[in-house]
Parts: C-alpha cells; structure tokens; sequence
C-alpha cells in the first residue's frame, strides 16, 4: 500500500488531477483513477487539499516516509531526497499538468496552477467608476474651453460633471465619492483648501442635518406614531378615508420633521404595513388588497406635504441657500413660504388619494378595523409621556423660531441649534443617536462639497456664462419670460429621470436653471420660489426618484412597471397643479 500512496500523492502534489493526498489508499486511487481516465476529480476534504509546495497530507507522508522518500523543497513532490522531480504519470491522450512552456500564456498557466486563487477585487465598480470619471477626463483633456470661460472655471465644471454622474452611478457611496472629488480638486491646484472647504460652514448644510435628528426624536419619542394613529382611529373606516387620515397626519408632522425620507421609512411604512397585513394585504399576489394602494398613495401625496412648508424637506431650504447665492434673498422666508403654496399644496394634498384610488385602485374598499387597531394601539401608548410632552414643548419653540425668529434676529439654524439642544438635555434623543444617524453625516459631505463646487462655478463666471448664453438662444426663439419660465421648468421636471436623489438635481441644477430664469427676464421672487417648490413634484416619479420612493418600493407592494405608469402620471399632475393653480394664485398675491 506504501508505493500506491506515493504514488497517488506525487500525482495529486504534481500533476493537480484528482483529490490531492486524500486519507491512505483510497485518496491514492481516486486521485489516480481520476488521472487515468479523465474522469471528473474526487473532491477533498477543505483540510485535504494542498498547493503546489504544501506539506503532503498526514498518510501520505506517512506511506512516504516508510517507503525512504520525503517531501521534495523544489516540486513539493514525495521522492527519494537527491531523486529527480519527474513529471507524474498520466493515461495515454491525457493533457500534462505542466506543459511546456510555449509562450507567456502557457507559462502563466503553469505558474498559476496549484497557487492559491487571487482575491476578487473589493474596490469600486470598474464600469461605474470609469463612467464616472470619463466625462472629467473628455472635457478637460479633449474639450477647450469656451471663449469667456476661464481654465480654471473649466476644469472645476469638468470634476463637478464627474461628481454628479458618480452621485448618480454609485462607483462609491454618495460621501465617499464627494471625498474624492474634492481631494482631487485641491490636490490638482483648482481649488485651495480654503475655497474647497467653504462650504462646510454653510448655515443651510448644517439644518439639513439637524433635520436628521429631529426625525429621530420624533421616532424615539413615539410621538409620530402617536399622531398618525389617532388620524387612522377618527378616519379610518374605509380605505380611502383611511388614506386620508395618513396623508393629512403626515402634513402635520411635515414642518416640524424635516426629511421626507425618515418620514416615509420610519413612521408611515411601518403603520401601512401593519394596516395591510391586518387585512390579509401581503408584498406578491395579495399586495393589491390594500398594501399597494396605501403605498402609492402616501408617496404620491408626499410631494404636497413637503412643499407645502419651507422646513418639510431637506431639498427646499437648499433650494433658498442657492437662490440667495443667485441674488435672490427672501424676507421672512418661512411665511412667504407657505401663504405661495398653501393653495396649490391643498390642491394636491385633498386629489392625490382619489386620482391614486381610481389610477391604482384596491381591492378592498371598506377597513372596518383600522379605527379600532389604532385604538387599541394608542391605549397600550397611554397617555402622553413626559419625554413627549418636553419634546412638543421644544419642537414647538422650533417652529415658532422658525416662521418668526427674524424679528427676533434668530436665524432658521440657529432655531434648530436650539431645538436639538433642549431635545438632548430632556433625553428626546440620545447623542449616540446623533451620531449613528449616518445619512446625516453621509448628507453634510456630499451636500457641502456639490455646494462648495456650484459657489466656485458662480464665482468663477461659469453660471453667468452659461445662463447668458442659452439666454441668447431662448432670445433667438423669440420666448417671452414666461414662456422661458415654463420650458425651462418642464425641462428641470423631465431631467429627472436621470437622477436617483431630488436633493442631488437641486445642488447639480438649480443655480444654472435659476440663472436662466433671471436672464430671460423672470421675476426673482416666483424663480426662487417656484424652483424650490419644484423638487417635490417628482419625488414620486420612479421607483428611485427619491429617498422615500426607495423606501416605499423597498416594501415589496408595488410593482415597478405599475409603479412607473402611476409615478409619470401624478407627476405631470403634480407639474399643471403648481403650473395652473399655483400661477393663478402666485398672480393673485402679487408674485409677477
């Protein structure tokens, strides 16, 4: 048994067929059967397979031993200590382990044979990284540029092109890329560190993640859960009330929780949810029961409730931080804010649930226990905590700050400084909780860092540059203000679809866009407005138009393609809402 071991194992160590240096006799044979014949080879156990140069396999060796043989420094092979390294034996026909060597390919081949494999790349996507960079690499290096456009103004246009299509393609997550394209930035001389970093002190950055924040406190106080409840118990008798009493609570919550998003995924989903499985509503073929429609519903309805006031949505007050960059500073922004999109808002807020009803209608029309499951939930909540109570107490010091903190000198930031503050010190929300609020400190990065870049591009002369020239060409077609403005508007609406963030389009778009309108000849106050309004429209357009379209989608009730068709439509709804009633009521109060 001794010379069929060796045998076996210098077969497995030297020509890799078979299952190298398997347990005694048995592994001998099958490695050499599997040489022979060419048939498939025995697997070894995970312990009993070795590389070319690994020590032999315990029994192997053993049979070696006894046999005067040892293992070879040079092949790993088990032969006498001064023998040649042989090439082992094979059936006739069979193909050498080792060739010879006939070339590059063959010696690579050789020389990976028996090496352990080489680990899988772990770094960005190649394809979505090189896409990312392309566009950077051809307009730098293949595009001159512009008369009236300085190389310096270039060549940041160039890497913020490559930071947008990275914030779309995902090479990297949203922060890390910003990282990358603003180190390249200062370490290719574009930019100083002072200029790069500016942006980082912006007031509006910094209440966008405190936004973050407060979303958290309303989900660990329970606070939100608690209003949605009670609108499911007063309206919940039918689905389509029941729908109602969802999308007016989240109007409520809307000015005093700032992100759409934590909204969606950390109040109203769970509640839909619940609702749905309550009455046999499950993500596949019972989705359309009840699920699908709640779903599709909320998202759609969203878009009213964050553009009815300036702090429901991260996107708006980016929206005014770019417009007062632009020249366009609103007084008392928070109540000029809400007296132009009340009416439109409340349009949209009281018809979404019923066009969604008949565009995408369940299969349940009557929820004879919703009111009483929220009953029930809202008697196991008791009655409002202490940490509640303190928390309404500092949200509405928030709010108030909000809307009448300028006659005060209060600045929108400074208002929410103090809000958190008070949140923290009466246990609302915990500072760990801060800091795992990763989205916030992902949003600070990227946001900052876009910003920073459209500041530079202002300053440089490029969005001058940019707005007088499409300018020029809208004069050429002989368009009015007006006119100007609507285009300019459904191309802003339109482009979308190649975003897969609101927030992303406003800090890659809105500065260009704003700048047109003004050229064209638009009043400021309705450009400012109006483009800040406009980010919410289309938060339901897709199923990866926004953080809560994600969130929602994510839940498995709606289809896509369905998703889509009644995404495109509520868009376009939404668009002639703003448009129609809105430009009715914005001449009515004197805007233009």
């Amino acid at each position: 048994m001794g010379p069929a071991a060796a045998a076996g194992a210098r077969a497995g160590g030297r020509a890799g067929a078979g299952a190298a240096g398997a347990a005694g006799a048995a592994g001998a044979a099958g490695a050499r059967g599997a040489g022979a014949a060419g048939a498939p080879p025995v697997a070894a156990p995970p312990r009993a397979r070795r590389g070319r140069g690994a020590a032999p396999p315990r029994a192997a060796a053993a049979a070696a031993a006894a046999a005067g043989r040892g293992p070879c420094g040079r092949c790993g092979c088990l032969h006498a200590p001064q023998g040649p390294c042989a090439p082992a034996p094979r059936a006739p026909g069979a193909r050498a382990a080792f060739p010879s060597a006939r070339g590059p390919a063959a010696a690579a081949a050789a020389a990976s044979v028996g090496s352990p494999a080489a680990p899988a790349w772990g770094g960005a996507p190649l394809v979505p990284l090189a896409a990312s960079v392309a566009p950077a690499v051809a307009l730098w290096f293949l595009c001159p540029h512009p008369a009236g456009v300085t190389s310096q103004a270039w060549a940041l246009f160039s890497v913020f092109v490559s930071a947008v299509a990275g914030l779309v393609l995902r090479p990297l997550p949203s922060g890390a890329w910003a990282l990358v394209c603003l180190t390249f930035t200062v370490a290719s001389g574009i930019l100083p560190f002072q200029a790069a970093f500016q942006a980082f002190t912006s007031d509006v950055i910094w209440l966008i993640v405190l936004a973050f924040f407060f979303a958290r406190s309303f989900v660990n106080t329970g606070l939100s859960e608690r209003v949605a409840n009670t609108f499911i118990q007063l309206l919940g008798k039918s689905t389509l009330s029941l729908s109602y009493g969802l999308v007016l609570s989240e109007a409520l919550l809307a000015p005093a929780m700032p992100s759409t998003t934590a909204r969606a995924g950390g109040v109203y989903l769970p509640i839909i949810r619940g609702v749905a499985e309550q009455n046999d509503s499950r993500p596949g073929p019972t989705s359309r029961r009840l699920g699908a429609f709640l779903i599709q519903a909320q998202l759609q309805a969203s878009a009213h409730s964050s553009a009815m006031f300036m702090t429901a949505a991260a996107q708006n007050m980016l929206s005014l931080k770019l417009a007062g960059e632009a020249g366009v500073v609103l007084a008392g922004p928070w109540l000029l804010w809400f007296k132009a999109s009340c009416v439109p808002a409340l349009v949209g807020l009281l018809a979404t649930p019923l066009l969604v009803y008949y565009l995408y209608p369940p299969e349940i029309k009557e929820t004879p226990e919703a009111p009483a499951e929220a009953a029930r939930t809202l008697e196991k909540m008791g009655p409002l905590s202490g940490t509640e109570k303190l928390f309404c107490g500092s949200m509405g010091l928030t709010v108030f700050l909000w809307i009448f903190g300028d006659k005060f000198g209060v600045s929108s930031v400074v208002a929410a400084m103090i809000g958190l503050s008070l949140q923290l010190v009466v246990g609302a929300v915990a500072w760990k909780d801060c800091l795992a609020e990763t989205p916030a400190w992902d949003t600070l990065l990227w946001f900052a860092v876009l910003i920073g870049m459209s500041s530079q591009l202002n300053a440089l002369g490029f969005i001058p540059w940019i707005a007088s020239t499409v300018n020029a060409q809208l004069a050429a077609l002989s368009l009015g203000w007006g006119q100007a403005f609507l285009l300019l508007h459904a191309i802003f609406f339109a482009v979308h679809y190649l975003y897969a963030s609101q927030t992303a389009q406003v800090a890659s778009l809105t500065t260009a866009v704003l700048g047109m309108m003004l050229a064209a000849g638009a009043p400021p106050v309705l450009c400012a407005l109006s483009m800040a309004f406009h980010p919410n429209l289309f938060g339901g357009l897709s199923h990866y138009a926004s953080g809560q379209a994600a969130s929602y989608f994510g839940s498995g009730y709606c289809d896509v393609a369905d998703g889509m068709r009644v995404g495109g439509i509520m868009g376009v709804f939404n668009f002639l809402v703003y448009a129609v009633v809105g430009g009715l009521w914005w001449k009515a109060i004197g805007l233009f």
